[in-house]
Protein backbone atom coordinates (compact mmCIF):
# COMPACT_ATOMS: atom_id res chain seq x y z
CA UNK A 1 0.00 0.00 0.00
CA UNK A 2 1.39 3.17 -0.91
CA UNK A 3 1.99 6.52 1.61
CA UNK A 4 -0.95 8.36 -0.67
CA UNK A 5 -3.14 5.09 -0.41
CA UNK A 6 -2.66 4.96 3.62
CA UNK A 7 -3.56 8.96 3.70
CA UNK A 8 -6.96 8.50 1.88
CA UNK A 9 -7.55 5.39 4.49
CA UNK A 10 -6.92 7.68 7.22
CA UNK A 11 -9.08 10.51 6.02
CA UNK A 12 -12.11 8.14 4.86
CA UNK A 13 -11.64 6.92 8.36
CA UNK A 14 -11.82 10.60 10.14
CA UNK A 15 -13.61 12.47 7.93
CA UNK A 16 -16.01 10.34 5.84
CA UNK A 17 -18.82 11.73 8.35
CA UNK A 18 -18.15 15.50 7.54
CA UNK A 19 -17.73 15.05 4.43
CA UNK A 20 -21.16 13.52 3.86
CA UNK A 21 -22.65 15.81 5.90
CA UNK A 22 -21.80 18.81 3.63
CA UNK A 23 -22.56 16.81 0.40
CA UNK A 24 -25.89 15.64 1.81
CA UNK A 25 -26.98 19.23 2.97
CA UNK A 26 -26.82 20.89 -0.45
CA UNK A 27 -28.90 18.13 -2.66
CA UNK A 28 -30.62 15.91 0.50
CA UNK A 29 -29.49 12.56 -1.10
CA UNK A 30 -27.65 11.09 1.34
CA UNK A 31 -27.20 7.86 -1.47
CA UNK A 32 -25.60 10.23 -4.13
CA UNK A 33 -23.54 11.89 -1.57
CA UNK A 34 -22.00 8.57 -0.67
CA UNK A 35 -21.71 7.79 -4.64
CA UNK A 36 -19.69 10.99 -5.33
CA UNK A 37 -17.87 10.93 -1.99
CA UNK A 38 -16.87 7.02 -3.06
CA UNK A 39 -15.69 8.49 -6.58
CA UNK A 40 -13.68 11.14 -4.92
CA UNK A 41 -11.73 8.67 -2.88
CA UNK A 42 -11.35 6.59 -6.08
CA UNK A 43 -10.22 9.76 -7.72
CA UNK A 44 -7.34 10.60 -4.87
CA UNK A 45 -6.57 6.56 -5.28
CA UNK A 46 -5.46 7.43 -8.96
CA UNK A 47 -3.60 11.30 -8.50
CA UNK A 48 -2.84 11.65 -5.07
CA UNK A 49 0.54 8.86 -6.28
CA UNK A 50 1.18 11.10 -8.77
CA UNK A 51 0.76 14.94 -7.60
CA UNK A 52 1.34 14.15 -4.08
CA UNK A 53 -1.48 13.93 -1.01
CA UNK A 54 -2.58 17.62 -0.91
CA UNK A 55 -2.26 20.38 1.68
CA UNK A 56 -6.02 19.75 2.70
CA UNK A 57 -7.08 16.53 1.33
CA UNK A 58 -10.39 16.91 2.79
CA UNK A 59 -11.14 19.62 1.10
CA UNK A 60 -9.73 18.28 -2.13
CA UNK A 61 -12.14 15.20 -1.73
CA UNK A 62 -14.96 17.87 -0.89
CA UNK A 63 -14.56 19.31 -4.16
CA UNK A 64 -14.16 16.67 -6.53
CA UNK A 65 -17.31 14.86 -5.06
CA UNK A 66 -19.55 18.18 -5.51
CA UNK A 67 -18.52 17.82 -8.76
CA UNK A 68 -19.55 14.74 -9.56
CA UNK A 69 -22.92 15.69 -7.64
CA UNK A 70 -22.96 18.51 -10.54
CA UNK A 71 -22.29 16.25 -13.26
CA UNK A 72 -24.96 13.76 -12.14
CA UNK A 73 -27.25 16.74 -12.57
CA UNK A 74 -26.28 17.61 -16.05
CA UNK A 75 -27.55 15.67 -19.00
CA UNK A 76 -25.56 12.72 -19.92
CA UNK A 77 -24.14 14.29 -22.89
CA UNK A 78 -22.75 16.95 -20.66
CA UNK A 79 -20.91 15.14 -18.56
CA UNK A 80 -17.30 15.18 -18.05
CA UNK A 81 -14.79 13.50 -15.82
CA UNK A 82 -11.92 16.12 -13.81
CA UNK A 83 -9.28 16.52 -15.66
CA UNK A 84 -5.33 16.24 -14.55
CA UNK A 85 -5.24 20.16 -14.74
CA UNK A 86 -8.08 20.78 -12.78
CA UNK A 87 -6.68 18.09 -9.94
CA UNK A 88 -3.50 20.11 -10.11
CA UNK A 89 -5.23 23.07 -9.20
CA UNK A 90 -7.43 21.43 -5.84
CA UNK A 91 -4.43 20.33 -4.74
CA UNK A 92 -3.83 23.95 -3.16
CA UNK A 93 -7.25 25.52 -3.50
CA UNK A 94 -9.38 23.62 -1.39
CA UNK A 95 -13.08 24.86 -1.36
CA UNK A 96 -14.12 24.64 2.31
CA UNK A 97 -12.70 23.38 5.46
CA UNK A 98 -14.98 20.43 6.61
CA UNK A 99 -12.97 20.70 9.71
CA UNK A 100 -14.64 23.57 10.93
CA UNK A 101 -18.04 22.91 9.93
CA UNK A 102 -19.29 20.33 12.82
CA UNK A 103 -22.90 21.56 13.11
CA UNK A 104 -23.46 19.67 9.42
CA UNK A 105 -22.86 16.26 11.10
CA UNK A 106 -25.38 17.14 13.53
CA UNK A 107 -28.23 18.08 11.13
CA UNK A 108 -27.43 14.76 9.43
CA UNK A 109 -28.41 13.57 12.77
CA UNK A 110 -31.60 14.74 13.25
CA UNK A 111 -32.36 14.45 10.15
CA UNK A 112 -32.08 10.61 10.21
CA UNK A 113 -33.89 11.09 13.68
CA UNK A 114 -37.01 12.22 11.70
CA UNK A 115 -40.28 10.84 12.79
CA UNK A 116 -41.05 10.10 9.06
CA UNK A 117 -37.45 7.39 9.57
CA UNK A 118 -38.48 4.29 11.46
CA UNK A 119 -37.40 4.18 15.22
CA UNK A 120 -35.14 0.69 14.70
CA UNK A 121 -32.98 2.18 11.83
CA UNK A 122 -32.79 5.71 13.49
CA UNK A 123 -29.56 4.57 15.11
CA UNK A 124 -27.87 2.70 12.16
CA UNK A 125 -28.36 5.01 9.77
CA UNK A 126 -26.33 7.55 12.11
CA UNK A 127 -23.58 4.95 12.61
CA UNK A 128 -23.37 4.44 8.45
CA UNK A 129 -23.75 8.10 7.66
CA UNK A 130 -21.99 10.19 10.44
CA UNK A 131 -19.40 7.85 11.54
CA UNK A 132 -18.75 5.87 8.40
CA UNK A 133 -19.86 2.49 9.76
CA UNK A 134 -20.17 -0.03 7.13
CA UNK A 135 -23.41 -1.92 7.09
CA UNK A 136 -21.99 -5.36 6.97
CA UNK A 137 -20.37 -4.10 10.99
CA UNK A 138 -23.90 -2.61 12.02
CA UNK A 139 -25.39 -5.97 10.69
CA UNK A 140 -22.91 -7.74 13.07
CA UNK A 141 -23.72 -5.41 15.87
CA UNK A 142 -27.41 -5.50 15.86
CA UNK A 143 -27.50 -9.45 15.11
CA UNK A 144 -28.94 -8.82 12.07
CA UNK A 145 -28.62 -10.08 8.44
CA UNK A 146 -26.25 -8.35 6.59
CA UNK A 147 -28.61 -7.74 3.48
CA UNK A 148 -31.40 -7.04 5.54
CA UNK A 149 -29.48 -4.51 7.35
CA UNK A 150 -28.44 -2.78 3.98
CA UNK A 151 -32.10 -2.98 2.46
CA UNK A 152 -32.68 -1.10 5.57
CA UNK A 153 -30.20 1.82 5.21
CA UNK A 154 -31.30 1.79 1.72
CA UNK A 155 -35.14 2.12 2.12
CA UNK A 156 -34.40 4.77 4.68
CA UNK A 157 -32.01 7.25 2.77
CA UNK A 158 -34.65 6.76 -0.08
CA UNK A 159 -37.07 8.09 2.41
CA UNK A 160 -35.27 11.10 3.65
CA UNK A 161 -34.96 12.10 -0.29
CA UNK A 162 -38.67 11.39 -1.52
CA UNK A 163 -39.78 13.26 2.02
CA UNK A 164 -37.75 16.17 1.43
CA UNK A 165 -36.80 16.23 4.73
CA UNK A 166 -34.59 19.23 5.45
CA UNK A 167 -31.35 18.95 6.67
CA UNK A 168 -31.28 21.49 10.02
CA UNK A 169 -31.45 21.30 13.24
CA UNK A 170 -35.05 21.37 14.29
CA UNK A 171 -36.43 24.19 16.19
CA UNK A 172 -37.30 23.53 20.53
CA UNK A 173 -40.98 22.69 19.88
CA UNK A 174 -39.19 19.62 17.59
CA UNK A 175 -35.83 18.70 19.62
CA UNK A 176 -37.31 16.76 22.51
CA UNK A 177 -39.04 13.84 20.21
CA UNK A 178 -35.74 13.75 17.91
CA UNK A 179 -33.09 14.46 20.58
CA UNK A 180 -33.24 11.16 22.20
CA UNK A 181 -32.72 9.13 19.05
CA UNK A 182 -29.24 11.28 18.32
CA UNK A 183 -27.75 10.36 22.11
CA UNK A 184 -28.73 6.95 21.56
CA UNK A 185 -26.65 6.93 18.22
CA UNK A 186 -23.78 8.66 19.64
CA UNK A 187 -23.92 6.64 22.79
CA UNK A 188 -24.02 3.42 20.61
CA UNK A 189 -20.60 4.15 18.72
CA UNK A 190 -18.87 4.63 22.22
CA UNK A 191 -20.57 1.83 24.06
CA UNK A 192 -21.47 -1.26 21.56
CA UNK A 193 -19.13 -4.10 22.02
CA UNK A 194 -17.04 -3.50 18.55
CA UNK A 195 -14.48 -5.78 19.70
CA UNK A 196 -14.74 -8.99 17.07
CA UNK A 197 -16.52 -6.73 14.85
CA UNK A 198 -14.10 -3.71 13.77
CA UNK A 199 -10.36 -3.30 13.78
CA UNK A 200 -8.53 -1.88 17.30
CA UNK A 201 -8.12 1.18 15.23
CA UNK A 202 -11.62 1.83 14.24
CA UNK A 203 -13.01 1.18 17.81
CA UNK A 204 -11.23 4.23 18.55
CA UNK A 205 -11.67 6.40 16.06
CA UNK A 206 -15.78 5.37 16.76
CA UNK A 207 -14.93 6.31 20.49
CA UNK A 208 -12.85 10.03 19.58
CA UNK A 209 -15.69 10.72 17.59
CA UNK A 210 -18.56 9.75 19.71
CA UNK A 211 -17.07 12.11 22.41
CA UNK A 212 -16.66 15.12 20.23
CA UNK A 213 -19.94 14.50 18.77
CA UNK A 214 -21.28 14.24 22.64
CA UNK A 215 -19.31 17.20 23.72
CA UNK A 216 -20.39 19.22 20.21
CA UNK A 217 -23.98 18.37 21.38
CA UNK A 218 -23.29 19.28 24.94
CA UNK A 219 -22.08 22.90 23.71
CA UNK A 220 -24.61 23.30 21.12
CA UNK A 221 -27.66 22.25 23.44
CA UNK A 222 -26.82 22.83 26.91
CA UNK A 223 -29.95 23.92 28.33
CA UNK A 224 -30.82 19.80 27.88
CA UNK A 225 -29.41 18.05 30.55
CA UNK A 226 -29.21 14.44 28.95
CA UNK A 227 -26.74 16.39 26.18
CA UNK A 228 -24.50 17.57 29.36
CA UNK A 229 -24.93 13.84 30.64
CA UNK A 230 -24.16 12.05 27.61
CA UNK A 231 -21.12 14.29 27.42
CA UNK A 232 -20.12 13.26 30.96
CA UNK A 233 -20.52 10.12 30.72
CA UNK A 234 -18.42 9.49 27.29
CA UNK A 235 -15.71 12.00 29.22
CA UNK A 236 -15.84 10.15 32.35
CA UNK A 237 -15.56 6.62 30.72
CA UNK A 238 -13.02 7.54 28.26
CA UNK A 239 -10.79 8.46 30.90
CA UNK A 240 -10.38 5.02 31.77
CA UNK A 241 -9.66 3.43 28.26
CA UNK A 242 -6.05 3.71 28.58
CA UNK A 243 -5.95 1.62 31.76
CA UNK A 244 -8.41 -1.83 30.81
CA UNK A 245 -5.32 -3.05 28.40
CA UNK A 246 -1.80 -4.04 28.99
CA UNK A 247 1.50 -3.49 26.81
CA UNK A 248 0.34 -6.91 25.39
CA UNK A 249 -3.43 -6.01 25.14
CA UNK A 250 -4.51 -8.09 27.94
CA UNK A 251 -7.95 -7.23 29.65
CA UNK A 252 -7.40 -5.70 32.61
CA UNK A 253 -10.65 -5.60 34.97
CA UNK A 254 -12.09 -2.00 36.43
CA UNK A 255 -11.22 -3.42 40.07
CA UNK A 256 -7.40 -4.61 39.39
CA UNK A 257 -6.80 -1.13 36.94
CA UNK A 258 -4.16 1.67 38.72
CA UNK A 259 -6.85 4.51 39.29
CA UNK A 260 -3.43 6.46 38.61
CA UNK A 261 -2.97 5.74 35.40
CA UNK A 262 -6.85 6.69 34.37
CA UNK A 263 -7.00 10.37 32.39
CA UNK A 264 -7.47 13.24 34.69
CA UNK A 265 -8.50 15.93 32.28
CA UNK A 266 -10.62 13.67 31.21
CA UNK A 267 -12.23 13.40 34.71
CA UNK A 268 -12.65 16.93 35.45
CA UNK A 269 -13.93 17.54 32.51
CA UNK A 270 -16.92 14.74 33.07
CA UNK A 271 -17.62 16.23 36.58
CA UNK A 272 -17.80 20.01 35.02
CA UNK A 273 -20.44 18.34 32.40
CA UNK A 274 -22.17 16.01 35.66
CA UNK A 275 -22.66 19.25 37.67
CA UNK A 276 -24.26 21.38 34.96
CA UNK A 277 -26.76 18.30 33.84
CA UNK A 278 -27.42 18.67 37.92
CA UNK A 279 -28.15 21.72 37.94
CA UNK A 280 -31.44 21.43 35.76
CA UNK A 281 -32.98 19.13 38.45
CA UNK A 282 -33.88 16.68 35.77
CA UNK A 283 -32.49 13.41 36.16
CA UNK A 284 -32.19 10.83 33.36
CA UNK A 285 -30.65 7.46 31.75
CA UNK A 286 -27.40 9.37 30.64
CA UNK A 287 -26.80 11.28 33.93
CA UNK A 288 -27.34 8.15 36.08
CA UNK A 289 -24.95 6.23 33.87
CA UNK A 290 -21.96 8.88 34.03
CA UNK A 291 -22.89 9.47 37.99
CA UNK A 292 -22.47 5.42 38.12
CA UNK A 293 -18.54 6.44 36.18
CA UNK A 294 -18.13 9.69 38.74
CA UNK A 295 -18.62 7.04 41.87
CA UNK A 296 -15.83 4.64 39.99
CA UNK A 297 -13.31 7.34 38.87
CA UNK A 298 -13.72 9.12 42.34
CA UNK A 299 -11.36 6.09 43.52
CA UNK A 300 -8.51 8.28 42.08
CA UNK A 301 -8.59 10.37 44.79
CA UNK A 302 -10.17 8.41 47.13
CA UNK A 303 -8.47 5.21 46.77
CA UNK A 304 -11.58 3.59 47.78
CA UNK A 305 -15.07 2.77 46.29
CA UNK A 306 -18.45 4.02 47.50
CA UNK A 307 -20.48 0.57 47.00
CA UNK A 308 -23.94 1.88 48.64
CA UNK A 309 -23.51 4.56 46.21
CA UNK A 310 -23.59 2.28 43.14
CA UNK A 311 -26.38 0.55 44.47
CA UNK A 312 -28.51 3.40 44.89
CA UNK A 313 -27.16 4.81 41.48
CA UNK A 314 -27.65 1.49 39.68
CA UNK A 315 -31.74 1.11 41.33
CA UNK A 316 -32.30 4.19 39.84
CA UNK A 317 -30.71 3.62 36.44
CA UNK A 318 -33.14 0.26 36.57
CA UNK A 319 -35.89 2.27 37.00
CA UNK A 320 -35.47 4.94 34.35
CA UNK A 321 -34.07 2.30 32.14
CA UNK A 322 -35.16 -1.07 33.02
CA UNK A 323 -32.18 -2.58 30.74
CA UNK A 324 -30.21 -6.32 30.97
CA UNK A 325 -27.11 -4.59 31.08
CA UNK A 326 -28.41 -2.70 34.05
CA UNK A 327 -29.41 -5.39 35.98
CA UNK A 328 -26.97 -7.09 35.23
CA UNK A 329 -24.30 -4.40 36.11
CA UNK A 330 -26.50 -4.30 39.81
CA UNK A 331 -26.10 -7.78 40.26
CA UNK A 332 -22.39 -7.61 40.56
CA UNK A 333 -22.60 -4.38 42.74
CA UNK A 334 -24.99 -6.57 44.85
CA UNK A 335 -21.95 -8.43 45.56
CA UNK A 336 -20.14 -5.82 47.74
CA UNK A 337 -23.52 -4.65 49.67
CA UNK A 338 -25.63 -7.72 50.09
CA UNK A 339 -23.13 -10.31 49.45
CA UNK A 340 -23.08 -12.96 46.19
CA UNK A 341 -26.14 -14.99 46.72
CA UNK A 342 -28.33 -11.34 46.42
CA UNK A 343 -26.55 -10.82 42.88
CA UNK A 344 -27.13 -14.27 41.93
CA UNK A 345 -30.69 -13.84 43.07
CA UNK A 346 -31.33 -11.07 40.99
CA UNK A 347 -29.49 -13.18 37.55
CA UNK A 348 -31.82 -15.99 38.62
CA UNK A 349 -35.16 -13.78 38.06
CA UNK A 350 -33.56 -12.89 34.58
CA UNK A 351 -35.68 -14.74 31.44
CA UNK A 352 -35.72 -14.85 28.33
CA UNK A 353 -33.29 -16.12 25.05
CA UNK A 354 -31.63 -12.77 25.07
CA UNK A 355 -30.47 -13.28 28.80
CA UNK A 356 -29.23 -16.30 27.85
CA UNK A 357 -27.31 -15.08 25.11
CA UNK A 358 -25.89 -12.13 26.91
CA UNK A 359 -22.20 -12.59 27.83
CA UNK A 360 -22.15 -10.52 30.19
CA UNK A 361 -24.16 -12.24 32.26
CA UNK A 362 -22.82 -15.39 32.31
CA UNK A 363 -19.46 -13.69 33.27
CA UNK A 364 -20.86 -11.73 35.99
CA UNK A 365 -22.68 -15.08 37.00
CA UNK A 366 -19.49 -16.93 37.26
CA UNK A 367 -18.03 -14.24 39.09
CA UNK A 368 -20.86 -14.72 41.85
CA UNK A 369 -20.89 -18.02 41.90
CA UNK A 370 -17.05 -18.34 42.42
CA UNK A 371 -17.52 -16.25 45.37
CA UNK A 372 -20.36 -17.96 47.19
CA UNK A 373 -18.29 -21.12 46.63
CA UNK A 374 -20.28 -22.64 43.96
CA UNK A 375 -16.82 -24.27 41.88
CA UNK A 376 -18.26 -26.31 39.77
CA UNK A 377 -21.27 -24.23 38.78
CA UNK A 378 -18.99 -21.25 38.02
CA UNK A 379 -16.34 -23.36 35.57
CA UNK A 380 -19.87 -23.78 34.13
CA UNK A 381 -21.11 -20.28 33.70
CA UNK A 382 -17.29 -19.21 32.97
CA UNK A 383 -17.70 -21.90 30.15
CA UNK A 384 -20.80 -20.33 28.40
CA UNK A 385 -18.94 -16.32 29.13
CA UNK A 386 -16.28 -17.70 27.05
CA UNK A 387 -18.47 -19.55 24.43
CA UNK A 388 -20.27 -16.16 23.66
CA UNK A 389 -17.15 -13.75 23.77
CA UNK A 390 -15.59 -12.67 20.61
CA UNK A 391 -12.51 -10.41 21.91
CA UNK A 392 -9.96 -12.54 22.69
CA UNK A 393 -8.41 -10.15 25.43
CA UNK A 394 -11.70 -10.91 27.10
CA UNK A 395 -11.63 -14.71 26.21
CA UNK A 396 -8.17 -15.12 27.73
CA UNK A 397 -8.87 -12.76 30.71
CA UNK A 398 -12.15 -15.06 31.22
CA UNK A 399 -10.35 -18.09 30.44
CA UNK A 400 -7.47 -17.27 33.35
CA UNK A 401 -10.70 -16.84 35.63
CA UNK A 402 -11.91 -20.26 35.09
CA UNK A 403 -8.43 -22.40 35.82
CA UNK A 404 -7.91 -20.13 38.95
CA UNK A 405 -11.06 -22.11 40.12
CA UNK A 406 -8.89 -25.32 39.88
CA UNK A 407 -5.73 -24.53 42.14
CA UNK A 408 -5.82 -25.07 45.49
CA UNK A 409 -5.87 -22.70 48.10
CA UNK A 410 -3.21 -21.59 49.98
Amino acid sequence: MTAASVRAEAVARTGYGRLLALLAARSGDIAGAEDALSEAFEQALIHWPRTGVPDHPEAWLLTVARNRQRDRYRSAAHRTSVALEQVAELHAAPDADPVEIPDQRLALMFVCSHPAIGATIRTPLMLQTVLGVTAKDIARAFAVPAATMLQRLVRAKQRIRDAGIPFVIPDRSAMPARLTAVLEAVYAAYAIDWHGIAAATERRLLAAEALFLAETLAELLPSEPETLGLAALICLSSARSAAQTTGDGSFIALADQDPQAWHGELIDRGERYLHRAHRHARIGRFQLEAAIQSAHCARRSTSVTDWAALKVLHRGLLDVAPTLGATVSLAAVLEHTDGPHAGLALLDALDGTAARRFQPAWATRAHLLAAAGQVEAAREAYGKAISLTTDRAMRDHLTAARQRLDRPLP
